[in-house]
């Protein structure tokens, strides 16, 4: 793609939209930034704009400048806009950050998406990938925005192992992934999307660029994501169930064509979902090349990312465990399962920036393993009715070191307390890492937590 002198508006001016005005600049466009904050509320950022040489229309978005470019770059953060849809009936084309990255890419790609466990999986495959000496770049929605990756050597002929959100596959239309990843979709972002079959629809753009000859994988047995992968014309796989390629049987992770690779216990991270989510990695690193040995090393080796089920601390018989990037009901739900079996019963934090899914889930759940809720945040009045009458307690604290000590009362000997808020962070926090920083700061505070 030829961007030479073309006028190209990125809109918002986050990470990924900063770094996608410097791959412009630096291919001869002639960006101009795009934020609904002022110039001084960006602050920094818009000095950054300034010093590539591009233009900045800050504080709003003008319909008239976005029907008047010749493309226009969107960062994921980004909703949609009045003045998006005037320029998309202009006829201005619409790419995301990834969309544009993909442009200039000549590499190996791994596409993962899914409701949950897209950050784990992502992470697996890019140590796998790595272990080889193969350039590799590991990023898009884990972190680095993808378009970093342009002029690398992963670039060109290495590998690119990408996670993908739905808000940024929502504008893609050439980016091929040659092994593309759907781990599961259940209720998430219906505070963006109008209804599930709008959010899952932006999930199956990931197999539409696919070609023939590409593999689309998707958990064992799900029907919906069988659908979903539908969409393009790569070959089908499995993972997980009885039957997948990479699946358990007898304690034992088994690859059908390389044969048994370790023994689940052998796994460093923990609960049924990060079970799947080894399947789910080793068979993309397979489909792309890698050696078993590097497979297994990294299946041994991984022990997880920050906020993530994370053990922080026992204290007087009681196991607490952050897992703040459990950001909607099926995430708390799998966290909730994942510690099945080894506690007796779960104190449970919960709460936050509503995303409009059901808690009904959460409930069923809960009235198997639940000892008592605690909640946090905007979210309470809508889980509190949810819960409603629920044979357990449910409370609720003003702040997260609050419902930590509260939850600290609530539990007893051979409990655990779960953070697994299953809502977004911003309502109280700058991310869910903050949250979860707060989380174990304040386990760490507890009389014998430190």
């Amino acid at each position: 793609m030829d961007v030479t002198g073309q006028r190209v508006l990125v809109v918002g001016l986050g990470k990924s939209g900063l770094a996608a005005l410097q791959l412009l600049a630096a291919r001869g466009a002639r960006p101009i930034g795009n934020d609904l904050r002022s110039e001084a509320e960006l602050g920094e950022s818009a000095a950054q704009v300034r010093a590539l040489g591009a233009e900045l229309a800050a504080g709003g978005h003008d319909p008239a400048l976005f029907s008047s470019v010749d493309r226009i770059v969107v960062s994921p953060g980004v909703p949609p806009l009045p003045a998006l849809a005037a320029a998309e009936r202009a006829g201005v084309p619409i790419a995301s950050e990834v969309e544009l990255a993909s442009w200039f890419i000549d590499a190996f790609v791994i596409g993962i998406t899914g409701t949950n466990g897209k950050s784990t999986v992502t992470s697996l495959v890019g140590e796998m990938c790595k272990r080889g000496g193969r350039p590799t770049f590991v990023g898009g929605n884990l972190g680095t925005p993808l378009v970093d990756v342009v002029d690398t050597p992963a670039a060109q002929g290495g590998y690119v192992v990408v996670e993908l959100s739905s808000y940024q596959l929502e504008r893609v239309d050439q980016l091929r992934v040659q092994v593309g990843a759907l781990l599961n979709v259940s209720e998430d972002h219906l505070d963006r999307y109008p209804n599930f079959e709008a959010y899952a629809a932006a999930k199956a753009k990931l197999f539409r660029c696919q070609r023939a000859g590409d593999a689309a994988l998707i958990p064992a047995g799900d029907a919906l994501c069988r659908q979903l992968a539908a969409a393009g014309p790569a070959a089908l796989h499995e993972f997980g169930g009885e039957a997948g390629a990479v699946h358990v049987a007898g304690g034992v992770l088994i690859d059908c064509q390389t044969g048994p690779l370790l023994p689940v216990s052998a796994l460093r991270i923990r609960g049924e979902h990060n079970v799947a989510n080894a399947c789910a990695a080793a068979l993309c690193a397979r489909l792309a090349g890698v050696p078993k040995d590097d497979v297994v090393a990294v299946l041994r080796e991984f022990s997880g990312l920050p906020h993530r089920m994370v053990h922080v601390a026992d204290i007087a018989g009681v196991a607490y465990y952050d897992d703040s990037k459990a950001t909607n009901v099926g995430a708390s739900v799998a966290a909730l399962d994942g510690l099945a079996g080894s506690v007796k019963r779960v104190v449970l934090i919960a709460g936050g920036k509503d995303k409009g899914g059901d808690y009904a889930p959460l409930r069923e759940r809960l009235e198997l393993t639940g000892r008592a809720v605690v909640l946090i945040g905007e979210a309470r009045p809508i889980i509190a009715r949810a819960l409603a009458g629920a044979a357990y307690p449910v409370e609720s604290a003003d702040t997260l070191e609050a419902a930590v000590a509260r939850a600290q009362a609530l539990a007893e000997p051979g409990d655990a307390v779960l953070l697994a808020p299953a809502c977004a962070s911003f309502d109280m926090f700058r991310s869910y890492a903050h949250r979860g920083d707060v989380f174990q700061a304040a386990v760490r505070n507890l009389k014998g937590g430190g």
